[in-house]
């Protein structure tokens, strides 16, 4: 759930936000926000921070069936936070 979340409000805040408008790194921002969540996380979830990535694990045979809700219900979550999140503290940008 940190990583999705993390993910999630880095995308939000660099992609979408009014302040980094004509900001043309972004993907530097999110591609470095994987790397370090793959890096820091990815023994305990497998890199799973997108429900695509956590189906995709499930149909290779890497993860447990039974374990995709868990999956599913966390990515889903911390996406749903990290929105609320950012529509909080910026008010602002709907």
């Amino acid at each position: 759930m940190v990583g999705t979340f993390a993910l999630a409000y880095v995308v939000l805040n660099v992609a979408t936000a009014k302040a980094t408008s004509g900001n043309s790194y972004y993907g530097l921002a999110i591609g470095f926000t994987v790397t370090t969540m793959a890096f820091a996380l990815g023994g305990i979830s497998g890199g799973a921070f997108n429900p695509a990535v956590a189906v995709g694990v499930t149909v290779m045979h890497l993860a447990k069936v039974s374990n995709l809700w868990l999956y599913l219900a966390a990515n889903l979550a911390a996406g749903a936070l990290a929105a609320f999140t950012f529509l909080f503290i910026n008010p602002d940008d709907k």
